[in-house]
């Protein structure tokens, strides 16, 4: 009830698709084809001729990471070590949740919301179109999309909405602590 079939077949189906195939034809040619995924985008970032296969490439890597933090079920929270550092860094999750949520909410166009590891330190950021924290030395542990095709067919403009239902009902806080 929280991200419909349609929502998922269209943007499973279609963008992430899309840039798999796109990445995919790009790499034939590219003396990069064969590496693993996570070095390719490092080694694309920033680079102007590269851009477009780093925007593939980051994008497929983006969207596969966040159906891995997506799970069905009732909502869940966080425990063991994550849970701890959580409450160690932020307080507590619900201020924690605040956070993400308001960092979703305030990105400024299309893009993605993570929580990550920096030196040690959990950190929430955003980044615009294919960024990742990948590029930047950060460990990914969550992220969700807020590109405008993975809400928009459900809940129109309301990104608030569709980033509180996923925080409250699809985190796979399992998937995430095992990043640690």
């Amino acid at each position: 009830p929280y991200i419909s079939s349609y929502t998922m077949g269209f943007h499973h189906g279609k963008h992430y698709a899309a840039y798999v195939a796109k990445a995919n034809d790009l790499l034939k040619a590219s003396p990069l084809a064969g590496r693993p995924i996570e070095e390719i985008i490092r080694e694309t970032a920033g680079k102007d001729d590269q851009a477009a296969l780093f925007n593939a490439v980051a994008q497929a890597w983006n969207h596969a990471f966040f159906w891995k933090c997506l799970r069905p079920g009732p909502g869940a929270k966080p425990t063991g070590k994550l849970a701890g550092l959580i409450a160690e860094q932020f307080g507590n999750f619900e201020t924690f949740q605040e956070k993400f949520l308001e960092a979703g909410k305030s990105l400024f166009g299309s893009g993605w919301v993570w929580l990550g590891l920096d030196t040690g330190k959990l950190k929430i950021v955003t980044t615009s179109n294919a960024g990742t924290p990948l590029t930047n030395g950060q460990k990914p542990l969550l992220v969700i999309d807020v590109w405008e095709h993975s809400y928009y067919l459900d809940h129109q403009n309301r990104r608030p909405d569709y980033l509180k239902a996923i925080m409250e009902h699809l985190v796979n806080w399992e998937f995430v602590a095992s990043n640690l």
